[in-house]
């Protein structure tokens, strides 16, 4: 008589809250890195267009990356701030709502689990059940979707965003430093070959074929870059 194996492992997935939250932080970080290379590519290529002169390049390139690190930094940092007020105040809302009415309370998550498909009889003894243990904690999640063990920070998200800008923005600098005739060629390929890896990394991460959004992000990217190059090269001969 054969013994039935383990389940594959493909069959097993993980279904923790965290998890979600931790790909939504590698997705932004993914993004946050693409827009620093990009759009640092996108600068250093069109004062490149304007001038060959290396000192003059690089600083414009460590100008945009300080000023998109601090930008991205703060952009994030009052986002996600926002975010967390509205958390606490909606879980300060259903702690009152609790201590309050309990019993309409308690009526209203028997009806959210019937509203999924649940049978009376079957959403009521989930909903005691979850009484019995942390009625505050049910009713987030079912009426919310908040963990109040697991509210955003402002401040990590802030740093993150800050940190993959940098490092997508190092990629199109480090191109700066190769002669003149091969800076530009080389700039425009790093930042193809950056722009394929995150997009390859951001789909893959939403379990989405990643030829799509490679596509994507190349077309847009090198569009973005032909116009900067060009307009550096219309100043540059119109300064000149």
């Amino acid at each position: 008589m054969s013994v039935p194996g383990p389940a594959p492992h493909s069959t097993v997935e993980p279904h923790d809250s965290s998890v979600g939250s931790k790909l939504n932080w590698l997705r932004a970080a993914v993004l946050g890195a693409n827009d620093g290379l990009l759009s640092t590519a996108g600068l250093v290529l069109g004062v490149a267009a304007a001038t060959t002169d290396r000192p003059a390049i690089l600083v414009a390139g460590m100008a945009g990356l300080v000023a998109g690190a601090s930008s991205m930094a703060i952009g994030e940092y009052v986002s996600v701030s926002t975010q967390r007020d509205t958390e606490k105040a909606l879980i300060e809302k259903e702690t009152r709502e609790l201590e309050e009415a309990p019993e309409a309370e308690f009526d209203e998550l028997v009806g959210l689990y019937t509203a999924k498909g649940l049978s009376e009889e079957t959403a009521r003894r989930v909903a005691e059940e979850l009484h019995a243990d942390d009625p505050l904690a049910a009713h987030l999640d079912a009426e919310l979707g908040i963990d109040a063990e697991s509210l955003t920070n402002p401040v990590s998200a802030s740093i993150s965003s800050a940190i993959s800008f940098a490092l997508g923005a190092v990629i199109p600098l480090l191109a700066v430093l190769a002669p003149a005739t091969l800076r530009v060629p080389l700039i425009g390929v790093l930042t193809v070959v950056g722009l394929i890896l995150a997009g390859y990394v951001s789909a893959r991460l939403g379990d989405a074929d990643p030829r799509p959004a490679v596509r994507r992000l190349v077309i847009g990217g090198v569009a973005a870059m032909t116009v900067t190059y060009g307009i550096g090269l219309l100043l540059g001969t119109s300064v000149a």
